[in-house]
């Protein structure tokens, strides 16, 4: 039997699609609606930069106009529809998946306890059960709460005092969970006080937490191989992906296809069957600013393969050496990333500054365009509580 081939075209807008960005960002951003949102992305990625918006915030604004960060922090903190917590980064997830985060407690504890703990400083462990104890008399804490005369650093946790890594530690084998953060900084309670008791369940068997990790994966990519289907919860191993990939393929659940890249060139992939037939309308040629953690950009490698669009963020490059800016959003039009620009909020003033907008090569910026794209810095601009926005002379490049 012939591999089906989808040309680029027709695969940016599946993927497109798949990812929220294939239709006009309208309609409710708050309640069940936004839940189901998160829910159909898989998760959001946390990032605590706020140059514009944090990363959260803006994939969110980006596929639903109306989003404002009152209605994740209401799902988060008071209707626990969400938690979060890591997959290949920090993000905010649907709560209904909490029973297969069991096993990531599990590997990470151990982990923790084969390789990473040597990298910390003493002390830690005997900090366990005086932060429990304290959580469980007196309530949430925050790291600022904790490890009062210890040393303290500013570096990564393997030098954070004591009381700081037994948090993160506890967090991160799923004793404790967030329960919300003042600022940006995480508030610790008692996972049985977070997370509600319909979720606290056994973790599935591993078969069938490889079946989910897989099956749910591909959902939301619509196409793709293995070993990004191992990468989207980073739940997995490559190896249990590539078995559950050949076990699926010979039971018909899935179907192989060639991708065709924005080069030419082919990446055989797995698509669920019927996803080939779908009607799927083209995007508006509404332009959107997107986070550098965009779902759809996470991947930097499909993305550039996708889209011919190379990105790199540049926020730990010394600022002699950066080819574009410290932290530069990609911009979508329609199904086409035609460029990235270089904005920041200055809230004090009311302002949001545009330092320059680099096009793509083949990307003229005539007269419609340029109206669109000013349009979606408007929008972006309130957005970011700024009612000005203010172009620096020579801003596109």
């Amino acid at each position: 039997m012939s591999i089906p081939r989808l040309e680029n075209p027709c695969a940016r807008r599946v993927f497109l699609h798949h990812h929220g960005l294939g239709t006009t960002p309208t309609g409710p951003a708050k309640g069940a609606d936004l839940a189901g949102l998160i829910d159909q992305l898989g998760f959001v990625q946390v990032d605590s930069i706020r140059t514009v918006a944090r990363a959260h915030d803006l994939i969110l604004f980006s596929r639903r106009q109306n989003y404002q960060p009152s209605a994740l922090k209401q799902l988060l903190e008071k209707d626990r529809a969400l938690f979060e917590h890591w997959t290949h980064d920090a993000a905010i997830l649907p709560a209904h998946l909490f029973p297969h985060w069991q096993h990531r407690f599990a590997r990470d504890a151990t982990r923790l306890e084969q390789g990473w703990k040597r990298w910390f400083r003493d002390g830690y462990e005997e900090q366990f059960e005086t932060i429990l104890d304290r959580i469980r008399k007196d309530g949430p804490v925050t790291t600022s709460d904790v490890g009062q005369g210890e040393a303290r650093s500013k570096g990564g946790w393997w030098d954070w005092h004591p009381s700081k890594t037994a948090l993160e530690w506890l967090w991160r084998t799923g004793v404790l969970s967030i329960a919300g953060r003042d600022g940006f900084q995480k508030i610790y309670d008692l996972t049985e006080r977070v997370i509600p008791a319909a979720h606290r369940l056994p973790a599935p068997d591993m078969a069938a937490h490889h079946d989910w990790a897989c099956l749910s994966a591909l959902q939301r990519l619509g196409f793709a191989t293995a070993g990004e289907l191992a990468a989207f919860w980073a739940a997995i191993p490559n190896a249990a992906a590539r078995d559950w990939c050949a076990k699926a393929l010979k039971q018909g659940r899935i179907k192989e296809v060639d991708i065709e890249a924005a080069d030419g060139s082919l990446r055989r992939s797995f698509m669920l069957p019927g996803t080939l037939t779908a009607d799927l309308a083209p995007a508006p040629p509404r332009i959107r600013i997107l986070s550098p953690f965009d779902p759809a950009l996470r991947d930097r490698a499909r993305a550039e393969r996708l889209f011919g669009f190379r990105y790199r963020i540049e926020v730990f490059v010394p600022q002699a050496k950066r080819q574009y800016g410290y932290y530069v959003f990609p911009v979508l039009e329609g199904e086409r990333i035609i460029g990235r620009i270089d904005a920041k909020a200055y809230r004090d003033d009311g302002t949001l500054r545009v330092r320059a907008f680099w096009p793509e090569a083949g990307i003229t910026m005539g007269k419609g365009r340029l109206s669109r794209l000013e349009d979606a810095l408007t929008r972006l601009a309130r957005f970011a509580d700024c009612p000005t926005v203010e172009f620096a002379a020579d801003w596109l490049r």
